[in-house]
């Protein structure tokens, strides 16, 4: 099953930030969305739930110090992605 990712404008401002500021992750970072548009739930990306203030939100790894925080509605199949950035910036 294949899941739909959807970019918000916000994200996108975000994620356009990101790439300028880590050319080197962009290969990463790519692989990272395909996967996550084929399985969420593959081991390499580390989907998990987070807390607090931002409990309504998961987070998978881009690697280990770089993150990407979603909307995961698994009743609609769509994924909507929310910020893109190291740990400390997106938490």
């Amino acid at each position: 099953m294949s899941y739909r990712l959807i970019y918000t404008t916000s994200y996108l401002k975000r994620a356009t930030k990101f790439a300028r500021r880590h050319p080197d992750l962009l290969n990463q970072y790519e692989k990272t969305l395909k996967l996550l548009e084929l399985n969420p739930l593959h081991p390499s990306l580390r989907l998990h739930r987070l807390s607090g203030s931002l409990s309504d939100l998961h987070s998978i790894s881009i690697n280990i110090g770089y993150r990407i925080t979603l909307e995961f509605l698994v009743e609609d199949d769509k994924i909507v992605l929310v910020n893109v950035g190291s740990h400390d910036e997106v938490y």
